[in-house]
């Protein structure tokens, strides 16, 4: 097995992105191919169970109510409506059921929904992840105790750049919560997005973040900017295209993702409908292992089950075949 290593410096991230693209390549998929079964895909589904209406400012969300993308808000889904929609997605062979809601926060009343929602998926078989905002310690207890298997909460870019995106709360707030997370016993889901008009510096710093927290992220989304109209990162892309990544670097960014974090699960995520069928198995070579199935991500656009399916059969890839989560041990605080 890889050595797990905690102590990467942003110079040797910097290394890696920087070597000959085959020979990164090379580099990433033997590590995938030492901790992983390279043919291997794990198909997860995402639904929006609470739409719209977030008071967060993020420039790439279309869900903000600072944007002017036509996103109606909603209320939190019924929970039978939930679990009627996580038992089709398990129908169409997904493995893990991820649910959304645009909140900066959940309120301790949205709370009991939200935990019957967690157990009721749970029983069906399906790992579980949430993505509700920023969470305090006891609402982590309290999905823990629930039975979450995985708590997603992106920090989006680099430390330095992240300012330039989102203004109504700070990295730390990141960290923060992720930290509350994992005290908790639940696994971690965290990734970012690139094509926000950041540098290789900032995906470096990305990556740094992500590979240097205490504990690797468990799943480790990686998503390419869906620029939608009406948001600060859409608008901006649109009158800049040139500010959009390329592939190359796109599939660069998953290689240096799964060499620093040979254990986690590295998910090919958002902006992947509009990604070539070469593209998306270079991805895959460079050791990304999860995706999202279905037509839709949130009220994103996605490849759809179809075009996986006939993509999988073109590369000879399967479902993973995975056994029950493990849970995340949950930390102690040491007595005072």
């Amino acid at each position: 097995m890889t050595q797990i290593r905690n102590d990467w410096t942003r110079e040797e991230i910097a290394e890696l992105f920087n070597l000959p693209f085959t020979e990164l390549l090379f580099q990433a998929a033997s590590i995938h191919r030492e901790n992983h079964p390279p043919e291997q895909i794990q198909l997860c589904t995402l639904l929006s169970i609470k739409t719209g209406g977030c008071p967060e400012d993020c420039g790439y969300c279309s869900q903000s109510v600072k944007a002017e993308s036509g996103v109606e808000a909603t209320k939190l889904m019924d929970v039978q409506a939930v679990l009627q929609r996580a038992a089709q997605a398990k129908d169409q062979g997904s493995q893990r059921f991820c649910m959304g809601a645009a909140w900066r926060n959940p309120k301790d009343r949205d709370m009991p929904a939200i935990v019957e929602i967690v157990k009721g998926v749970r029983d069906m078989g399906l790992e579980t992840c949430m993505t509700l905002g920023m969470l305090e310690p006891h609402q982590a207890d309290m999905l823990a105790e629930a039975g979450l298997d995985y708590y997603n909460h992106n920090i989006d870019s680099s430390p330095e750049y992240y300012e330039r995106v989102i203004s109504t709360r700070d990295f730390q707030c990141r960290l923060d919560t992720l930290d509350n997370v994992r005290k908790a016993g639940i696994n971690v889901c965290s990734g970012g997005i690139v094509g926000m008009g950041e540098t290789r510096e900032d995906r470096v710093g990305f990556v740094h973040t992500l590979a240097t927290l205490e504990s690797h992220p468990e799943s480790v989304p990686v998503n390419a900017l869906v620029p939608v109209k009406g948001t600060v990162l859409g608008d901006m892309l649109a009158d800049t295209p040139m500010a959009k990544i390329d592939d190359i670097e796109f599939v660069r960014t998953v290689a240096v993702a799964r060499i620093t974090m040979p254990m986690s699960m590295v998910r090919l995520s958002a902006g992947r409908e509009s990604m070539s069928e070469a593209t998306q198995a270079l991805c895959f070579l460079a050791g990304a292992n999860s995706i999202f199935t279905g037509d839709k991500l949130l009220t994103a656009p996605n490849a759809g089950d179809d075009s996986d399916g006939a993509l999988f059969a073109k590369l000879g890839l399967t479902a993973l075949q995975q056994e029950e989560p493990a849970r995340a041990a949950k930390q102690i605080e040491p007595a005072e």
